[in-house]
C-alpha cells in the first residue's frame, strides 16, 4: 500500500489535483446544510397520522436521529480509511468489489442524489410562487394531453443551473453558499422555536397534547369520513417503521460530506468530526421543531394541517397572515442552501466511477479550478429531466428501501474490512464498535424487513431501479476488458 502523504493543500490524481480547501466548519455545514431540506417542514403530518400522539411523534424523530448518528460515527472509520472523492462509492467498492459500488454509484445518480435535488429545487420553486404566483406550479406554460410544464419546474431547474454553474467555477462560491445559507436556516429555525414557545400563552395546548401522549392510534380519512384505529404491540411497530419513511428521508444525505474527501483538509480527522457534529445539530433541531409544533397546534391540527405544511399552520398561529411570507422565506433558504450542498458534493461520486471506467469518462475531468465541471453538468441535465417528468417524489418514495439497504451494506463494511485489511490504517475507528454498528445494521435492517411486507410500494420499485443497473455494469466491464485486448 502507498502510505506517501499529497502535497499539502493537494490531492494528487493523474496529473489533475483537488485541492483541499474545505475546512471541520465547512463539513459540519455540509452535513446540516444537505440534511435540512422541507422534509422537517411537513413530514410531522403524515408521521402524526400514522401514530397519533405528542410522544410517539417525538419518538419517532428521537429513533431517526439515533439512527442517522449511529451511522455517521460508524462512517468515521471508513472515511479515515479512504479518504478519497466517491465516498460510500469507495467504501462499497473497496469491501465488496466493483459491482457493489457500481450499483451505489448508479442508484445514486438515477435517482438518490439527481432525483432529490430536482424535488427540493421544485420545492423552492413552489414556495417562491407564494410570493411571486406567476412562478408558480399553478402556472402552466405547456400542456400536452395529461402532460404540463409549470412555471415552478422551469424556475427549479433554473436554480440547479445556477448552483451548477457556481460551483463550475471552483469550490469557494459553493463554500460561501453553503456557509450563509446554513447559517441562515439554522437561525430561522431557531427563531421559530423560541418564538413558538415564548410566544404562545394557551398552555392548555401543550397540556391536552401530553395527557395521552403515548396513546398510539392510527388516522385514516375514507370517502370524505376519518376513523382512527388504536394501536399496541406489532401494529404500532409497524405503524412507526411507516412513519419513519418521511423521517428517515428528512434527515437523509448527511453523508455527502464523505463525496469530498479529496478536498477536505486532514479528512482522517475532519470527516469523522463533521458526520458526528452535524447530524447531533441537525437531530436537535428536528426534536425541538416537532415539541415546538406540539406546544402551538394540537395532535388534530398536526395531522390535519393543510397540504401538510405544518410549519406554515404553526407560523400563521403565531404570526398571523405575515406567517405565510416568514414560512415561504424560511423554505426557500433551507432548499437552496441544501441543494447547494447536494449538486456540490454529488458530482464528486460520478467523477470517482468514471476514474474506474464505470462512468462516462468525460466526467473524470478537473477543470482549471480544481473541480469535476463536466460531471457536475451530467448531474444537472438529469436532475432538469427528473425535474420536467414530475415523477421525482414518486422515485424518492421507491428508494427509501434501497437506501437503507446501501447503508447496511457500508456499515457491514467496517466488520469486513476489519477482517481483510487489518493493517490497513484506521486513523478513526468506528465509535462504540462493535455495539453501534450493529445496532444501526439491527434497526435498519428491521425497518427495511417491515417494509418489504407492508409496504411492498416502497421495495419493489427501488430493487427495480437497482439492478437496471447490472447489464450496465457488466456491459462496461466487457468493453473494458476489449479495450484492453
Amino acid at each position: 500500500m502507498d502510505n506517501t502523504k499529497p502535497t499539502p493543500g493537494l490531492l494528487e490524481d493523474s496529473g489533475q489535483s483537488f485541492r483541499r480547501s474545505f475546512t471541520l466548519l465547512d463539513g459540519i455545514l455540509l452535513v446540516a446544510g444537505s440534511m435540512i431540506g422541507s422534509g422537517i417542514f411537513r413530514v410531522s403530518a403524515d408521521v402524526t397520522r400514522n401514530v397519533g400522539s405528542a410522544g410517539w411523534l417525538v419518538m419517532v424523530w428521537v429513533l431517526t436521529g439515533l439512527i442517522t448518528i449511529s451511522a455517521a460515527v460508524s462512517y468515521g472509520e471508513l472515511s479515515g480509511m479512504f479518504p478519497k472523492a466517491g465516498g460510500q462509492y469507495i467504501y462499497l467498492q473497496e469491501a465488496y468489489g466493483k459491482k457493489y459500488g457500481f450499483l451505489y454509484g448508479w442508484s445514486f445518480f438515477a435517482v438518490i442524489q439527481t432525483g432529490t435535488i430536482a424535488a427540493v429545487a421544485v420545492t423552492f420553486a413552489n414556495f417562491m410562487g407564494y410570493l411571486v404566483p406567476a412562478v408558480g406550479e399553478e402556472n402552466i406554460l405547456f400542456t400536452l394531453g395529461a402532460y404540463h410544464i409549470s412555471a415552478a419546474q422551469v424556475l427549479g431547474i433554473g436554480t440547479i443551473v445556477l448552483l451548477t454553474w457556481i460551483n463550475t467555477n471552483g469550490v469557494e462560491g459553493g463554500k460561501w453558499i453553503q456557509f450563509f445559507f446554513t447559517f441562515a436556516k439554522i437561525g430561522a429555525m431557531l427563531t421559530l422555536i423560541i418564538c413558538g414557545f415564548m410566544f404562545m400563552k394557551d398552555h392548555n395546548i401543550w397540556h391536552d397534547n401530553w395527557s395521552s401522549a403515548w396513546l398510539a392510534r392510527k388516522t385514516e380519512t375514507a370517502s370524505g369520513a376519518i376513523s382512527h384505529t388504536t394501536l399496541a404491540g406489532p401494529e404500532l411497530i409497524v405503524a412507526i417503521c411507516v412513519a419513519m419513511v418521511g423521517t428517515l428521508f428528512s434527515s437523509d444525505a448527511w453523508n455527502n460530506v464523505t463525496f469530498i474527501a479529496g478536498e477536505i483538509k486532514k479528512p482522517e480527522r475532519n470527516i469523522g468530526l463533521s458526520l458526528f457534529i452535524g447530524t447531533l445539530v441537525v437531530t436537535i433541531l428536528y426534536v425541538s421543531m416537532n415539541l415546538m409544533y406540539e406546544n402551538v397546534l394540537s395532535m388534530h391540527e398536526i395531522a390535519n394541517a393543510p397540504s401538510d405544511r405544518v410549519a406554515l399552520a404553526v407560523a400563521l398561529k403565531i404570526f398571523g397572515g405575515t406567517g405565510t411570507v416568514i414560512i415561504a422565506l424560511l423554505i426557500m433558504v433551507s432548499t437552496f442552501g441544501c441543494n447547494n450542498g447536494l449538486i456540490l458534493s454529488g458530482a464528486r461520486v460520478y467523477y470517482s466511477m468514471a476514474k474506474d471506467g464505470l462512468f462516462l469518462p468525460a466526467a473524470k475531468k478537473l477543470n482549471s479550478k480544481g473541480v469535476p465541471a463536466k460531471a457536475l453538468w451530467m448531474q444537472c441535465f438529469w436532475a432538469s429531466i427528473l425535474c420536467l417528468s414530475g415523477k421525482y417524489g414518486d422515485l424518492l418514495d421507491f428508494i427509501i428501501f434501497t437506501v437503507l439497504l446501501f447503508y447496511i451494506l457500508t456499515i457491514a463494511a467496517i466488520f469486513k474490512l476489519r477482517r481483510t485489511m487489518p493493517d490497513h490504517p484506521r486513523p478513526y475507528k468506528a465509535f462504540g464498535y462493535p455495539v453501534i454498528p450493529v445496532l444501526y445494521i439491527a434497526l435498519a435492517s428491521f425497518i427495511c424487513v417491515v417494509l418489504l411486507k407492508y409496504k411492498p410500494n416502497y421495495t419493489w420499485p427501488g430493487f427495480i431501479i437497482v439492478l437496471i443497473g447490472l447489464p450496465i455494469f457488466y456491459y462496461l466491464q466487457k468493453r473494458s476488458a476489449q479495450a484492453d485486448e
